[in-house]
């Protein structure tokens, strides 16, 4: 009896002190300090989840997944985590390496053929690694999937031919998701399976990832799921709608919890291994700790120089934190900001997933969670982020100061608001069209509308309507800058969408509109131009335009009696009555002739 007792002791000591070297920090401390950056900065709701090499040594959530319900978050919960699902696509081509001979040196034409940039230098030189590490010379044009989504993969990537680079490649980081979009596409023409059964498939199953999914339409047919909040104003939640990033989803459509999120945290701490199972390479795990391209000039706070080597790897950011190498990345999309971290050398792992709009939160958990379990000096991260919100908010007032200066008053739009209205279109982003709307100009985007004020002249202020209420608080931070052609019609607006190029240029077609086939009867005839017999007359109820020795003309009516010439840029017909005869008056660049009917 005497031997049982001391061997159960003997197993309780050897037990405890397991325990106590896997997590060798103050529980009770450590929630303290996480509720306190939650109610500093505001946020709704939010879950962690720390993994020490094999095990999960915390987890847990704080706040509300449902605001307006008080439903409490836990770790279960689940979260859109944006881009911290680059890793995953990464991932799979770190598997298609082994298993198909794939190499990262590879040009991406050699798996899609298809593929095409906008110079010969990208053409010529891009290389899957490229792509991966952010240094292909192509700046965001994050404003081509956000604002004009599509389903199809292929049909979006056709738009970076039309995408500018800012610099040459290799020569600069630049974040870039449709590369990632194209890296999602090799691995579906490797396996002729899609990306995102790949991701179930490789991941989701071995992982035991059950509950965790890749978009908006799964997420909400599952339980125990987060809405989206933005904070307005810094002082009030908001609820907003979730987005869907459709055929971008390469780049960033996972939504987990912690809790699922911490078996992938395991694979890369345990050389691609959970349970047993090699998930991922261990070669390629080895490879993909290491930075490939410097982010920035190194040292991102000069208030913190011991973290530096700020560099950017296999869709890890790498850096030194306080003297130990860490690897993370964050995700951000409408309504929910997330952070995955590994220590790898300290086989420490840490996820944050919060339901707050661009929010600070999941860095500031992480930072405080790396000082608890890493026994390092601790930083008063609350203190922190309230000077750098201080300065923000000064910031933002400054800007809104200047703004409201830089307006030149007394001046009003140079035509009618009618004659700003029609379709605009930029093959590398796509089509929104401009309406008149009760004596407003309004922006119609593929799942957004905006309210244009005037500003000055011919540039115009956007706002997003959310709800049908107009949001006068989120800045985009861009104009529509109308132009006029050699004829003074609004022939495109210029919108500044890219810090690192000129405006893009998004050129107008009059919106058509409907014409009764009486009236476009009466101007069917012959009309006498200088001796030059015109014709103009009906083939299937479209209004067509012969001139001897040309082509037949279609005429395109946008308005009653006015019509753009199809195919000739800048080229209009108009009929006018004087007295008692219609007449056809043709406006051109070089000119405007009129034709009387016979």
């Amino acid at each position: 009896m005497k031997t049982q007792t001391k061997l159960l002791t003997f197993l309780f000591f050897i037990i405890s002190t397991f325990i106590f070297s896997q997590k060798n920090f103050n529980e009770k401390l450590l929630d303290k300090k996480l509720t306190a950056l939650q109610e500093v900065t505001k946020t709704v709701g939010f879950s962690v989840a720390i993994v020490k090499e094999n095990e999960v040594i915390y987890s847990k959530g704080f706040g509300y997944s449902n605001l307006e319900k008080k439903i409490k978050t836990d770790e279960n919960t689940l979260f859109a985590i944006g881009s911290s699902s680059k890793a995953f696509t990464v991932a799979l081509l770190g598997i298609m390496e082994e298993e198909k001979g794939l190499s990262f040196n590879d040009s991406p034409k050699k798996y899609i053929p298809e593929l095409n940039f906008y110079n010969k230098e990208l053409n010529n030189e891009v290389t899957i690694l490229d792509m991966i590490s952010h240094r292909t010379g192509l700046p965001r044009h994050d404003f081509s999937w956000y604002l004009f989504p599509i389903e199809n993969k292929d049909s979006l990537l056709a738009r970076v031919k039309y995408h500018k680079p800012f610099t040459g490649i290799r020569k600069q980081w630049y974040y870039n998701n449709f590369m990632y979009l194209a890296q999602g596409i090799i691995t579906e023409k490797l396996t002729n399976k899609s990306w995102e059964e790949n991701i179930r498939e490789r991941f989701f199953k071995p992982l035991n990832m059950s509950r965790s999914n890749l978009n908006i339409k799964e997420l909400q047919n599952t339980t125990n799921v987060s809405k989206g909040y933005v904070l307005e104003n810094f002082t009030t939640n908001k609820v907003i709608p979730y987005y869907n990033i459709a055929a971008i989803s390469p780049a960033g459509s996972i939504n987990s919890s912690a809790k699922e999120m911490s078996n992938w945290l395991k694979v890369w701490l345990n050389d691609g291994k959970f349970n047993d199972n090699q998930i991922l390479p261990k070669k390629y795990i080895q490879k993909a700790m290491n930075p490939l391209m410097l982010v920035g000039s190194g040292i991102a706070d000069e208030k913190f120089p011991d973290q530096h080597l700020n560099s950017y790897g296999f869709a890890w950011f790498t850096s030194s934190y306080k003297g130990h190498y860490r690897l993370e990345h964050g995700g951000n999309i409408d309504g929910f900001s997330a952070n995955v971290a590994l220590f790898p050398t300290d086989k420490i792992g840490i996820v944050v997933l919060t339901n707050q709009d661009s929010s600070a939160l999941p860095t500031l958990v992480r930072n405080a969670i790396s000082d608890e379990v890493l026994d390092l000096e601790k930083t008063d991260w609350k203190t922190y982020y309230e000077e750098k919100i201080d300065k923000l908010k000064q910031s933002q007032k400054k800007a809104k100061e200047n703004e409201k200066s830089s307006i030149i008053l007394n001046t009003k739009p140079s035509h009618s608001l009618i004659e700003y209205a029609g379709k605009y279109n930029h093959p590398g982003y796509g089509d929104f069209k401009i309406k008149l709307q009760n004596d407003s100009l309004f922006a119609h985007f593929t799942i957004k509308k905006m309210y244009l004020s005037h500003k000055h002249y011919d540039v115009f202020i956007p706002y997003i309507i959310e709800d049908n209420k107009l949001d006068t608080i989120s800045d985009l931070g861009i104009y529509f800058n109308f132009q006029t052609n050699n004829l003074g019609d609004i022939s495109s607006t210029k919108l500044k969408l890219e810090p690192t190029l000129d405006d893009i240029i998004f050129k107008r077609t009059p919106e058509e509109v409907d014409i009764t086939k009486e009236i476009l009867n009466k101007y069917v005839g012959l009309y006498s131009l200088s001796g030059t017999e015109l014709k103009i007359f009906l083939k299937e109820e479209n209004l067509m335009l012969f001139v001897p020795g040309q082509p037949e003309y279609t005429l395109t009516p946008i308005k009653e009696n006015e019509f753009m010439i199809k195919g000739l840029t800048g080229y209009k017909a108009r009929f006018e009555v004087n007295k008692s005869t219609l007449n056809l008056v043709l406006i051109q660049p070089n000119g405007t002739f009129t034709a009387i009917k016979k």
